[in-house]
């Protein structure tokens, strides 16, 4: 507990906290007397959010600053408190909404978590304010459980959560007062507005990937993927999610009153930061009705580098070699979201000049790129893959992209496409790059016609990144180091991070970059394709470092977890 005496019912005071943190040895006396100076001349604020733009130096980490997470949790030991992470994906907006109005939230900075039918939980940031809690508990007849969060999450949460609410309520009351005249609340009614607004938002803000909005009995989930995982979001009702789809729909130009079959749209949506994110929108019919996924694209892509993908040194040089040449088939092989579009679109950049003919077939086209001609497979029309591909053969090009090659005659066209002088890229769902000639058999291409057009393969993963802010070093137990490469043979890191999360992150993630194995395609690993020897020891020969062992590169630089390498890879 703190030892100076605090008068109760009085917000925190920064001087008071920073004579404290200098008692315990967290602040030196010269920088705590030049902090008072720089802080008295500070703009009124919350004393912690004050503490944290002082830039506090980490006694325990040199070169970085007390956060103003470390501060708060510091404060909640002090105060004898539990500390709080507040995770917005937790909070019944509705429900939590209803325990208290905006007006006492915003007056008092408080944050409802949690309510059950005998307790409230309340996040807050001044632990000795406690006025508050009898009116609270009079009201509600709950008993309150305080605990401590970070005010800045506070703050933001209170206005997300409420205009939630506001929108949810809205919907649901123009519902209740539209029900007589047997109407569901529409796509342009202001609060189906406000909630779409407010999911795109979340779904900037969180980093998210997609959006799905599934029905389901009595009630519609909200779920996004972020880094690579599905969060539960929100629970909407039925009537309201309904709604909410309509207005997507609509926002893409799709068939409002088509719920039966499946449909596909586009359009572009300018986030708050004024950045301008591609949505591409996929409709379902299920047993509860109508299920919408949206995939949301950062334009950004298009200008990415091979070193931002996560490609450099030796990987990256024998990958430009590969898309050098004039002509030969170019594959890209991962799981579904594991960034082959990305690797490709850049690739496509870096080929991209003006005495080149750079032509697409895709399903769908992702991303628009001003220097390609891009098409659109469209099967409703007989224009799959193959003959889409048939026809870009007509039209001089140098260089093609095939989206995806996953039937017999879309192999046998792009096998005929290399052999007469054009450079193809493609991808294939395959586990390793070895695999990739497997699979080329298995769609009927001739070993001959693989051996003699096949130039690269390179498989690749999406390994998620370790959060800077809160990531804690772990030794390394004897052993696991090697069986973790094993046969291969590298020294092994002094220590290894482990994942614990922060309000900066998710779990302890933040962000992803890809991982790569590049087969290049030498004159002995032509000829054991065309006689059907075993490849992955030629590859290994040749140069190939397993994904297994470029995950284990980025856990040795501290980059990701043990259990990250796991997941994504196999041994």
């Amino acid at each position: 507990m703190l030892h100076y005496a605090h008068q109760a019912d009085q917000p925190l005071v920064p001087g008071q906290l920073l004579d404290r943190l200098q008692a315990q040895g967290l602040v030196s006396t010269v920088d705590a007397q030049q902090l008072r100076v720089h802080q008295a001349h500070g703009r009124p604020q919350h004393a912690l959010v004050q503490l944290a733009e002082l830039q506090l130096p980490d006694p325990a980490h040199p070169g970085r600053y007390l956060t103003l997470d470390w501060l708060t949790r510091w404060l909640a030991r002090e105060a004898g408190l539990p500390w709080r992470r507040i995770d917005p994906n937790t909070l019944d907006a509705r429900r939590l909404a209803g325990v208290m109005s905006e007006a006492f939230a915003r007056h008092h900075q408080l944050l409802p978590l949690e309510v059950d039918t005998r307790r409230l939980v309340i996040a807050c940031a001044e632990p000795w304010v406690v006025a508050w809690e009898a009116d609270l508990a009079t009201a509600t007849g709950l008993e309150i459980e305080r605990v401590l969060a970070n005010p800045e999450d506070i703050a933001r949460h209170i206005d997300a959560l409420f205009k939630l609410a506001r929108s949810m309520t809205g919907a649901c009351e123009a519902q209740a007062e539209i029900e007589q005249m047997q109407r569901p609340p529409e796509a342009q009614d202001a609060p189906i507005i406000d909630l779409v607004d407010w999911l795109l938002n979340h779904a900037f803000e969180r980093h998210a990937s997609d959006i799905h909005l599934e029905p389901r009995e009595a009630q519609a989930q909200v779920r996004m993927r972020i880094d690579g995982a599905l969060v539960p979001i929100q629970n909407l009702p039925a009537p309201v999610a309904l709604a909410a789809v309509s207005r997507l729909k609509g926002l893409a130009g799709m068939n409002l009153a088509e719920r039966r079959k499946p449909q596909d749209g586009r359009y572009r949506h300018a986030t708050p930061s004024g950045q301008v994110v591609e949505l591409r929108l996929a409709t379902l019919p299920t047993a509860y009705g109508e299920k919408l996924v949206l995939r949301l694209f950062d334009a950004s892509v298009l200008s990415k580098s091979f070193t931002d993908l996560g490609l450099s040194g030796a990987l990256l040089g024998r990958w430009q070699e590969a898309i050098k040449r004039p002509n030969g088939i170019i594959l890209v092989t991962g799981p579904t979201g594991s960034g082959k579009t990305t690797t490709l679109y850049a690739t496509l950049q870096a080929l991209a000049r003006p005495e080149v003919n750079i032509s697409t077939v895709e399903d769908p086209v992702e991303l628009v790129h001003p220097a390609l001609n891009q098409m659109q497979v469209r099967p409703a029309i007989d224009l799959n893959f193959a003959s889409g591909l048939r026809a870009l053969m007509r039209q001089d090009p140098d260089i093609i992209m095939v989206g995806e090659i996953r039937d017999e005659e879309t192999a046998r066209m792009a096998t005929q496409a290399a052999l007469t002088g054009h450079l193809v890229l493609s991808t294939l769902h395959t586990n390793d790059a070895p695999g990739a000639v497997n699979r080329l058999r298995e769609l009927s291409v001739a070993p001959y016609l693989i051996s003699a057009t096949l130039v690269a393969v390179m498989a690749q993963r999406l390994i998620r990144l370790l959060c800077e802010h809160c990531k804690q070093a772990q030794p390394l137990a004897e052993g696991q180091w090697q069986t973790l490469i094993q046969p291969w043979r590298c020294r092994p890191p002094a220590q290894v991070y482990r994942a614990v999360g922060c309000e900066q992150c998710n779990q302890g993630y933040k962000g992803r970059l890809a991982i790569y194995e590049l087969m290049s395609v030498n004159a002995q690993m032509r000829e054991a394709i065309g006689t059907g020897t075993p490849l992955a020891p030629l590859a290994l020969n040749g140069g190939l470092q397993p994904l297994r062992v470029a995950a284990a590169l980025r856990l040795a630089a501290g980059h990701t977890s043990i259990e990250e390498v796991l997941r994504v890879t196999t041994s």
